[in-house]
């Protein structure tokens, strides 16, 4: 008889909330500081992971924006970006879309052309592992949105490799409609759109209701403080929308994983999903993991892990076509488990 466990490895899976630099392991980190002539203020692996410690959004951006320091050329974006394909691919993630925070990169100097040629030939050379992915490049809300405009403007070139923009980084006082004349171009230049608003944040639903209804989202990263408004749920339902949330993530920024939340959202038929976030500093926590935290605390059956990942495939930004065969791959999985 298989196991939930074993259901849930050999599961086809999509992940939709994915911080590339989230996924710098410590490992990772000291080979590209070494290769990069670069002094860590650590001996080991084990005294830099004793710094993840973090208890709030703000505490947690402070370690994670320190880590990106040994990102300097194409190759160690490259590298990076394989190092996440590669372990994706072995928990049979079948398809990603994945952020990347140029600002916190061409604010240090580093050519954007780096950044996106490095994680474009690493998506195009993970192919032949089965997997494959689409970038979100993220504007950081904390920076002013002339400076979020001017990214978008030098993005124009790569267009070919970025499927969609979002938002992300500290949301304190950094409301969506700070940035709703930067989102308004990109629709026009033909970005998909997605927009963090984080758990338990002040005003959370303030700006849920702004990301919804001002910038005209196709998706809500975290999102799952929605729940707090009715008539804000009927509308995302009715628009279809998804929520990209993030269990194990949650549980380090606030009270827990949100379950409560996560089932209710499923119980209302509303396309929530399970991602990462940013695994490196979340317990090494990939997707597959978040996925077997949230069945033990819920207690989900087969059917709804398959639903959990079919709503994931509706809200990618693939064709139709494509989509649809994820579909029926994981209609044949259930079928073969049931």
């Amino acid at each position: 008889m298989t196991t939930v466990t074993d259901f849930i490895t050999g599961l086809p899976k999509c992940e939709l909330h994915l911080h590339i630099e989230g996924t710098l392991e410590p490992e990772l980190k000291f080979a590209l500081a070494e290769r990069n002539g670069i002094e860590l203020p650590y001996a080991s692996v084990e005294e830099m992971r004793a710094t993840y410690e973090f208890d709030s959004l703000t505490s947690f951006l402070t370690v994670y924006y320190e880590g990106m320091t040994v990102l300097r050329t194409e190759p160690d974006f490259y590298d990076l970006a394989t190092a996440y394909l590669t372990k994706a691919a072995s928990q049979n993630v079948r398809y990603a879309e994945i952020f990347f925070d140029p600002q916190a990169h061409t604010g240090r100097g580093v050519p954007f052309d780096y950044v996106v040629r490095g994680l474009s030939r690493a998506i195009a050379d993970a192919e032949k592992l089965g997997i494959s992915a689409q970038l979100i490049m993220c504007f950081l809300r904390d920076y002013q949105a002339e400076y979020a405009m001017a990214t978008l403007l030098e993005s124009l070139p790569y267009r070919q490799w970025i499927a969609g923009i979002g938002l992300d980084s500290d949301e304190r006082g950094n409301p969506p409609e700070k940035f709703a004349a930067v989102f308004s171009r990109a629709r026009q230049e033909g970005y998909r759109l997605t927009m963090h608003c984080d758990v338990d944040q002040e005003n959370s639903v303030e700006h849920i209701r702004q990301a919804v209804e001002l910038i005209g989202v196709e998706r809500i990263d975290h999102g799952v403080n929605a729940l707090e408004d009715p008539e804000l749920v009927a509308t995302i339902k009715a628009k279809g929308l998804g929520f990209t949330v993030c269990p194990v993530s949650n549980s380090f920024v606030c009270d827990g994983i949100k379950g409560e939340a996560i089932r209710a959202l499923l119980d209302q038929g509303l396309r929530v999903t399970i991602n990462s976030d940013d695994p490196a500093y979340m317990d090494g926590c990939y997707v597959q993991e978040n996925l077997i935290r949230t069945q033990a605390d819920l207690g989900l059956g087969f059917g709804e892990l398959v639903a959990l990942e079919r709503n994931a495939f509706e809200i990618t930004w693939l064709p139709r076509a494509v989509k649809d065969a994820y579909l029926r791959e994981l209609d044949a999985y259930l079928a073969a488990h049931s």
